[in-house]
């Protein structure tokens, strides 16, 4: 851990330390850290304009993206050339960055004074340059953002190709002089949260030479899953919204055409188009060749844990090289839920993948996950060896709609009746009553500890009473305990006034940022998984079609990637139900929907596969314990929210 209150570098490091530091001759071993040698307050600050060969806003001229630069000054004095962090973000003007909104300002000259975030005060005394790239249509570059389309990625590797000489830059957005990235070795690591995690992943599935690693934040994989999943709407809004939202004024008066592709490309109806391909990253995954260090709250319910499973799966079949952390949070970036851990890591891996330097880090394990409010475990791989699906089975109980859960197929039916006024948080509230808008199936008080690691699946047979209807399942931990408050302001952490310093500051970029704690809750149950889908899209992932009421259909539920440990003595929930309201555009119709229990299961995955829970449910009873007067977490906002959480 190295946790320090850095004041300004007024003055160089001596020569002679440089020296030592980086040129191997001089070194008695193999570094193992880089070191805060180098000047920040005397660092060089510069901006140039990248050439994409895109011409997004249709004026006739390839598109230029502002790429502001913080470089230390010493290594190109010396002839020395150094790795780049990158963080490419379309909110550098409109939004902010971080937990404290930053935006980037600028000198009179047009140099960047202050760059949102640690990561410049941090590594460039240590030997990086960072480089906050503005995505097309956003800030002070050229051309429409596309939300996650082809301007988008161009933007960000039209610059790492210019790092290693394959593009073209200028000083100025319209001038003619050429600029040069002959301080740099070409080697880039991406970082970023939300939307800036997300062009980092799409980057990387292009396959660009030069980018050694990235770390993803909060990502998204596959932008049709931010906004349908299997149909089902998860947003009121499509990306022509979320790109008007980070459109500068001008790009907002030449990007109309591009706003109308982005309206017909995505279809209310949930339909899979053209659109969604171009941005998919999934597909495109056998081109990455970046390690990835990927971080998500697995209660991130804007950019929710659908975007890890299938990602993290396909980087895995390709062999590259991952890291992971799982939080308890939301839509958060570690530096605010576990700030001087990230730090380290966060250092030693850039370290690692763009200086070389052998400390360790890759054969330290793959997986860190919070278990408690800040209590963390790790795991060697993830998911662990020996994780396998279990097919559990729900079956009829003593009362409707509040069945079991087990390993023997069921029989008969359940009812239940969509109301889109009620979420997941309604319905494991009641899981113990017959309550007419869900159906509930609990096993027993577990005998031992079982732990889920991965993406389920449940699969529906259902008969609509409608010619539409949606579709929820959710796995619920049923007991007491104490979790991160993911449903309330800050999800998950509380920002405090006190501040802590990580990296040197200047006059105008100060590297103090105010502390933060875990927000807790006490509660009755811990929603663990979840998915969701329009019955409509029961042939196809791709495509709905009307319902004939009457008919049966099955459709398969895709779940979200979680690791959950469910302590002994709690008890395991399967709940299928029709519109969870946080699915803001609810069916037209309000469906009533028999379940055909033979035809239903779910699929999990655990650690020790179906023996484990075999031996956790051995003898277990499935009667119903008294309520007791915890409800949960309050029930999630239900507001569109841009990938960076309003933040």
């Amino acid at each position: 851990m190295r946790f320090t209150i850095w004041r300004p570098l007024a003055a160089v490091a001596t020569t002679a330390l440089v020296a030592a530091f980086l040129t191997p001759a001089a070194a008695h071993a193999a570094p193992r850290e880089s070191k805060p040698v180098y000047s920040y307050d005397n660092a060089i600050r510069e901006a140039v304009w990248v050439d994409t060969g895109l011409d997004g806003d249709g004026d006739g001229k390839t598109d230029r993206v502002a790429v502001d630069i913080v470089r230390p000054r010493e290594p190109a004095q010396q002839g020395r050339k150094v790795p780049v962090i990158m963080d490419a973000s379309p909110y550098y003007s409109c939004c902010g960055r971080g937990n404290e909104s930053q935006k980037k300002t600028y000198d009179a000259d047009g140099n960047v004074v202050r760059m949102p975030l640690f990561y410049d005060n941090y590594f460039v005394p240590r030997g990086y340059a960072f480089v906050g790239v503005d995505l097309a249509g956003t800030n002070r570059s050229d051309g429409c953002a596309d939300v996650g389309g082809r301007s988008d990625i161009q933007s960000a590797k039209a610059v790492v190709d210019w790092f290693n000489g394959r593009a073209r830059a200028y000083t100025t957005r319209t001038g003619t002089v050429r600029a040069k990235a002959g301080w740099t070795n070409g080697r880039t690591g991406m970082i970023g949260k939300s939307w800036d995690g997300t062009v980092a992943n799409g980057v990387a599935a292009t396959g660009v030479e030069g980018l050694e690693t990235i770390v993803p934040i909060s990502a998204i994989s596959t932008w049709y899953e931010y906004y349908f999943t299997k149909g089902a709407p998860l947003y009121n809004s499509g990306p022509d919204w979320l790109s008007d939202y980070v459109d500068s004024p001008d790009a907002r008066a030449r990007c109309a055409a591009v706003q109308q592709k982005l309206v017909d490309g995505a279809p209310r109806t949930g339909d899979w188009t053209p659109l969604w391909t171009e941005r998919d990253y999934v597909k495109a995954a056998s081109r990455v060749k970046a390690s990835v260090f990927l971080i998500h709250g697995q209660q991130d319910l804007n950019v929710r844990m659908q975007h890890v499973g299938p990602w993290w799966d396909a980087l895995a079949k390709n062999g590259v090289e991952r890291k992971i952390w799982l939080s308890q949070t939301g839509h958060v970036d570690p530096f605010d839920f576990r700030r001087a851990a990230w730090v380290d890591t966060l250092h030693r891996w850039f370290d690692h993948e763009l200086l070389g330097y052998d400390n360790g880090i890759d054969r330290e394990p793959m997986a860190d996950i919070e278990r408690h409010p800040d209590q963390w475990v790790t795991s060697k791989s993830w998911p662990p060896r020996g994780t396998g699906t279990a097919t559990l089975r729900p079956a009829q109980g003593t009362r409707p709609g509040v069945g079991t859960l087990g390993l023997t197929r069921g029989h008969g039916t359940e009812t239940l009746t969509d109301d889109p006024r009620l979420s997941e948080t309604e319905w494991a509230a009641q899981i113990d009553k017959s309550t007419p808008e869900k159906a509930g199936f609990v096993t027993g008080p577990l005998t031992r500890d079982l732990r889920l690691s991965g993406s389920s699946e449940v699969t529906v047979t259902a008969t609509p009473s409608t010619p539409t209807a949606h579709l929820s399942a959710v796995l619920v931990d049923l007991g007491p305990d104490t979790i991160r408050d993911y449903a309330a302001s800050g999800e998950g952490i509380t920002t405090l006034t006190d501040r802590t310093c990580w990296g040197a500051s200047t006059s105008g970029d100060s590297a103090c940022f105010k502390e933060t704690r875990a927000r807790t809750a006490d509660v009755d149950y811990t929603v663990v998984s979840r998915g969701w889908a329009d019955l409509g899209n029961h042939a196809s992932d791709r495509k709905g079609v009307p319902l004939t009421p009457g008919k049966a259909y099955t459709i398969t539920l895709d779940l979200a990637a979680t690791d959950h440990v469910i302590p002994k003595g709690h008890r395991l929930a399967l709940i299928v139900a029709g519109t969870d309201k946080d699915l803001i555009d609810p069916p037209a119709d309000r469906p009533t929907l028999t379940l055909d229990l033979s035809r239903t299961s779910a699929r999990v995955p655990f650690v020790g596969k179906a023996a484990a829970f075999a031996r956790a449910t051995a003898g277990s009873q499935s009667a119903a314990p008294e309520a007791t007067a915890l409800d949960g977490v309050r029930p999630p906002r239900t507001a569109h929210r841009i990938p960076e959480g309003g933040r």
